[in-house]
């Protein structure tokens, strides 16, 4: 039997990648799974005694996979010590990264109807060599708009890693 779960949704890997980090500071590294969200679907989520999900946000929204897997699972993430962070650029602001000044983070909860034990927020990445046409200049507008980073040639990394590594450390 795991003990804690951690779930990612994840466009681009950058949350898969903070899910890893957190997990270096739990407690029964061997009882720790992770595991992406549409695998996470076919588990018994009753035989953990913690679950964390982390989800990135794409365009301005979390998966629609991930709102129907809360919705699937809300009466056992209720019963549990679950936990929840989301992964924006929007973050990278000060005055954004928060659970309660982030608004990415309080649409999340009005959606899901979860309350989760525990909330954090992570600044992101912009990976603009990754990214396929379409993304790339969508993304570029986007940052173009909210005074973000613009040259496409260049990944830019947001997540304040000293900030994961407290939250993560709070969750033992």
């Amino acid at each position: 039997m795991h003990s804690t779960l951690i779930i990612y949704s994840s466009t681009d890997g950058h949350t898969e990648t903070i899910c890893k980090r957190i997990s270096n500071f739990l407690d029964n590294k061997n009882e720790i799974k992770i595991i992406a969200l549409n695998d996470a679907t076919k588990l018994d989520l009753s035989i953990f005694n913690k679950i964390i999900i982390g989800a990135s946000i794409r365009y301005g929204k979390h998966s629609k996979k991930l709102y129907k897997f809360i919705t699937l699972n809300k009466k056992v993430l209720d019963q549990k010590q679950s936990i929840f962070f989301s992964v924006n650029v929007v973050a990278r602001k000060s005055e954004k990264n928060t659970p309660e000044t982030n608004p990415y983070i309080k649409k999340f909860l009005k959606i899901s109807n979860w309350r989760p034990k525990k909330i954090g927020v992570f600044a992101g990445r912009v990976d603009y060599p990754n990214y396929g046409f379409f993304d790339k200049y969508v993304i570029k507008l986007i940052m173009f708009l909210t005074n973000g980073p613009t040259d496409t040639s260049q990944s830019y990394e947001f997540t304040d890693w000293s900030k994961v590594d407290e939250f993560a450390k709070e969750l033992r």
